[in-house]
């Protein structure tokens, strides 16, 4: 005996059904997991509430100290000045 169309798109509907309730889950389960963690996640491991802070201050600190870099350059503070010291009568 063959088996008649509707059966077959039954079961069809049915798997397809499945998946997009476990695509769904999936979405989800990631919201209410890593969603909530943010950045804390991504700490190094073992490393210490004071070691992490003072990582973030150095990264903080080389940061200003390379956009000065790029403002003295910009101004041509980098560079010596080729105007004369001394008085022109």
């Amino acid at each position: 005996m063959m088996k008649s169309s509707t059966s077959q798109s039954g079961s069809e509907s049915r798997v397809k059904g499945l998946a997009v309730r476990l695509v769904a889950f999936a979405a989800v389960l990631y919201i209410l997991v890593f969603l909530p963690l943010g950045c804390c996640s991504c700490d190094q491991p073992g490393e210490t509430t004071a070691e992490g802070s003072r990582r973030h201050r150095r990264v903080l600190r080389i940061n200003r100290q390379e956009m000065m870099a790029d403002i003295d350059k910009l101004l041509l503070l980098d560079k010596p000045s080729k105007l004369t010291d001394r008085r022109i009568p």
